[in-house]
């Protein structure tokens, strides 16, 4: 994708040939900055710090955090050390124990002497295969929303709704919710998208809101609980959200609040779609409702903002009572019953069973294993 006319990857490998670039997240929307990831160590702090976020990143950084690991040691001993930190960093993206589970399989079979070259090819690998993905989810989704626009008046927009950022910020390029978004802007499909700001890190607001707008797609950042309120009005014509992890029964785990909007779509007939990666199917997981896990992040999230003031500042402040206790539950469960349908790679699926295990039979044989 473009910022301001030059294309970005999230996260890649730099000139040197070992070093991983990847654009620090928690800077935007008032900074653009470049970090170095050069260990292990790096790597894991990035993912749990946010500075990558976003579930298909979050595997193509955990690859290439152990790849930097077989810089160090590439016993059998640095493998399990390097993948036990890693996985520890984030507990709801299920693609971050996908992408460490390939990493690990590959160089357990290698001698320690052929582990760092593969590592790296693997990783990139990794990388390029969520591009590959994120490509077929906006061909597909792009099918759709050519199809809301032939149904639109003459000159009026598509007007998609999204919660929080499942834009190229939050995979290696594309997207997943963004990714249809975007190749419809590129083909002149007029399209507008309704941006919740999503508290309580304000990714809508600082992420969504930022790429689209170096990509010169239209879009209008709305507060969270804005949605059900133009949904009413015939605002609204889809939502297309991401998710962290889907189970095999089809519920949605998204960040929070993508329930409330699903009830409200739901209520008002507004179709409600989830775009997402293959990877992101946990078919060991049959019930997400109950068996996903559910990240319980810092209170500081909730009890501060950050921004820029009128004089060019960013400054941190708080804005709950300090002695308020508070709850940060970062993701909700959608049960499949309110998914109109799933965007993949291979398809707009149902969000059940059956639909999802005839799409991806391989990915239930390695869950099986």
């Amino acid at each position: 994708m473009k910022v301001d006319g030059r294309h970005f990857r999230s996260i890649w490998l730099e000139a040197d040939g070992w070093s991983v670039g990847a654009i620090d997240q928690r800077k935007l929307p008032h900074e653009f900055v470049v970090a170095a990831l050069t260990t292990c160590d790096e790597a894991a702090d990035a993912i749990r710090s946010m500075l990558v976020r976003g579930a298909p990143l979050i595997g193509a950084a955990a690859a290439y955090g152990m790849a930097l690991a077989m810089r160090d040691d590439r016993s059998e001993v640095g493998i399990e050390h390097a993948y036990d930190m890693l996985f520890a960093t984030r507990p709801t993206a299920i693609n971050l124990k996908w992408a460490l589970d390939e990493m690990r399989a590959m160089l357990r079979r290698l001698p320690p002497s052929a582990r760092l070259d593969a590592a790296y090819a693997r990783a990139a690998d990794i990388a390029e295969q969520d591009i590959t993905i994120n490509e077929g989810i906006a061909k597909n989704g792009f099918a759709l929303l050519e199809a809301f626009a032939a149904r639109k008046p003459p000159g009026m927009p598509v007007n998609v709704l999204t919660h929080c950022n499942a834009g190229w910020l939050a995979t290696v390029d594309w997207g997943t919710a963004t990714a249809p978004i975007y190749l419809a802007h590129d083909r002149g499909v007029g399209v507008h998208v309704w941006v919740d700001e999503t508290r309580p890190r304000n990714q809508g607001a600082a992420l969504t809101a930022w790429e689209l707008g170096h990509h010169g797609v239209p879009h209008t950042v709305i507060p969270d609980n804005t949605g059900g309120h133009l949904m009413q009005h015939g605002l609204v014509d889809l939502v297309i959200v991401g998710t962290d992890r889907v189970a095999a029964n089809g519920d949605v785990c998204n960040k929070i609040g993508t329930y409330l909007k699903a009830l409200a779509a739901k209520d008002n007939g507004v179709p409600f779609y989830v775009a997402l990666p293959s990877p992101t199917i946990d078919f060991a997981v049959t019930d997400g409702v109950s068996k996903i896990p559910i990240e319980q992040r810092g209170a500081e999230e909730v009890t501060h903002m950050t921004g820029r003031t009128a004089d060019g500042r960013i400054e941190t402040v708080r804005i709950v009572p300090e002695n308020s206790p508070v709850a940060n539950y970062a993701f909700d469960v959608t049960p499949a019953r309110l998914v109109t349908g799933l965007i993949t790679e291979r398809g707009v699926l149902k969000a059940d069973p059956s639909s999802l295990a005839t799409a991806f039979p391989e990915r239930i044989a390695a869950a099986a294993e």
